[in-house]
């Protein structure tokens, strides 16, 4: 019981604490994997947490797990939705084919008093 739950904080102690500065440039690429990193830490650390609340902890160690596959993704979502603002941007010449950021926006009171919220989302973006 108790070995497993060792073996589970060792891995954790020593991936984050061997860790090695990255001096590379500000990219979404190492963005990506900051972010996935940081998640799935946060996550680990939300599933151990979900662990007190349960009446046996040793059989619902899939939380830690759960809680670490969960933060991975949230954080690639969140990367990708950083990274990207239109759905076909050209850059450099290149096209790039990502997600839109959709944001929303306010417009003004109509006659009878009604405001309406509108999603906007670019589709296409690029310096001409």
């Amino acid at each position: 019981m108790f070995k497993r739950v060792k073996k589970v904080l060792l891995t954790v102690v020593l991936i984050t604490g061997l860790s090695v500065p990255c001096n590379a440039a500000e990219t979404g690429v190492k963005n990506l994997f900051e972010n996935s990193l940081y998640g799935g830490l946060a996550g680990t650390l939300v599933g151990a947490a979900c662990l007190a609340f349960t009446n046996t902890p040793s059989d619902h160690l899939n939380y830690i797990y759960v809680g670490a596959a969960s933060g991975v993704i949230l954080g690639v979502a969140y990367s990708l939705a950083q990274e990207s603002k239109s759905l076909v941007a050209l850059e450099n010449g290149t096209f790039k084919v990502a997600m839109p950021t959709i944001t929303p926006e306010f417009q003004a009171v109509d006659a009878k008093g009604h405001s309406v919220l509108m999603l906007k989302a670019e589709l296409l973006s690029g310096r001409f």
